[in-house]
């Protein structure tokens, strides 16, 4: 499994990004896949991560509740993080996640994203 992840960028407080996941090398809807941040000094953490199959289930870091949405398309082999409301405690490198039961962790290489004026 490969995992590219891009749209990252410096955005003013109260903007918008939307980064994206491009995943190869199995069948990506068996796949549960999340976003992680990791700002520097600090642990990396989960942000978002939504389930495999048609993504019903979703499940969000309190610190993110209402400002992000995880979303994937099946498709398109790909899994988004739509984020708005952009606080520079955001600031961090984000990086996909896939896992699935039976199988390691993937990681993917992280996109920096910044907050600032």
């Amino acid at each position: 499994v490969q995992l590219q992840a891009s749209g990252g960028g410096l955005v003013q407080p109260g903007g918008s990004l939307r980064l994206s996941c491009e995943f190869s090398g199995n069948i990506f809807r068996l796949y549960v896949m999340g976003w992680y941040r990791q700002a520097p000094g600090k642990q990396r953490e989960l942000v978002a991560d939504i389930s495999n199959g048609g993504g019903s289930r979703t499940n969000y870091a309190d610190s993110v509740k209402g400002r992000f949405t995880i979303s994937r398309e099946n498709a398109k082999n790909r899994a988004y993080l739509q984020m708005n409301d952009l606080r520079a405690e955001d600031t961090a490198v984000y990086s996909c996640n896939a896992h699935r039961p039976g199988d390691i962790n993937y990681w993917g290489k992280g996109t920096q994203v910044t907050v600032s004026n």
